[in-house]
């Protein structure tokens, strides 16, 4: 298999209330011998109606009127898949979370009633904590941004794109509310924003790439293509828009440094690989890892 993650985290995937189609996948995963006896999945706040015009547009019920962007409640999800157990008893969900209540957040001038439901999250933002053999918890900081774009003068997606990823800081640092884990962990995720090229306000995703308690293995793939417009390395490109600006750093995939990274890179097999054709038609993105051994802290 060209993938053989012992947790896996996935974005862009459809939410149902039943799970049915996060079932269907681990079945027909484990029917070719890859098995997640453990998997998460969350209500996100893509595609939720608020009953307001969120974007002013003088209409109700579209896309954008939804707490996050989605043509249907539950769009383009997160789920997270395990071999190890996953304590659900102890998951942090801040996809409610508020955006006016993050710290130090830009969020543009809106209406008070907007205010009151606007979460942060445009789909979802988890602490899951993972169960592994040594007896030492894993903690998943996963997320997923919406892009920097599609949007005005007001630069709204703009300003959320960056304050998603500043959420980690405010937690991290220990501004929020909740206290954040003291053990080793991994922020993962489609920040929807490379560091160096395209569109967006970079700098909550600088900061997060160099803050001390975390490491940047900078994965790196072999997409084949040359990006002479770019300041960044195309060896570090996770997706590709063919439409747009081209090859970019979107995903990011950070343990924190009491954890020893052994290898990393992004699953960018060759256009004359069948299997490049199957990954291009599933999405524009590519699959980061990251190999890592941890020793146990007691």
């Amino acid at each position: 298999m060209r993938l053989d993650a012992d947790i896996l985290l996935l974005t862009d995937i459809d939410y149902d209330a039943r799970d049915a189609a996060l079932t269907a996948l681990t079945a027909r995963l484990k029917a070719r011998g890859l098995d997640y006896p453990y998997r998460l999945a969350l209500r996100p706040n893509s595609g939720v109606q608020t009953g307001l015009d969120m974007n002013g547009d003088g209409a109700l019920g579209t896309p954008d009127d939804a707490i996050g962007y989605g043509r249907f409640a539950g769009a383009e999800a997160m789920a997270l898949l395990s071999r190890y157990p996953i304590e659900t008893d102890s998951i942090r969900d801040f996809t409610p979370f508020l955006w006016r209540d993050l710290p130090g957040q830009i969020m543009p001038p809106t209406s008070p009633q907007i205010a009151e439901v606007q979460a942060l999250s445009s789909t979802g933002h988890w602490d899951v904590p993972i169960q592994l053999p040594s007896g030492t918890v894993l903690h998943l900081l996963a997320f997923s941004a919406t892009p920097p774009v599609f949007d005005g003068t007001e630069d709204r997606n703009g300003r959320r794109n960056h304050d998603e990823t500043a959420f980690w800081l405010a937690y991290l640092a220990g501004q929020l509310p909740q206290v954040p884990p003291d053990g080793p962990l991994v922020l993962l995720g489609t920040a929807n924003l490379d560091p160096m090229d395209g569109e967006g306000r970079r700098e909550a995703i600088t900061a997060l790439l160099t803050l001390p308690r975390l490491q940047d293995p900078v994965p790196k793939g072999n997409s084949g293509r040359i990006e002479p417009l770019h300041q960044g390395d195309p060896a570090f490109d996770t997706a590709f828009f063919e439409t747009g600006a081209g090859g970019l750093r979107t995903e990011i995939l950070l343990p924190s440094r009491d954890l020893q990274v052994t290898a990393s890179g992004v699953l960018w097999p060759p256009e004359t690989d069948p299997f490049a054709q199957t990954l291009a038609a599933a999405s524009r993105h590519r699959p980061v890892w990251t190999d890592l051994t941890l020793t146990p802290t007691n």
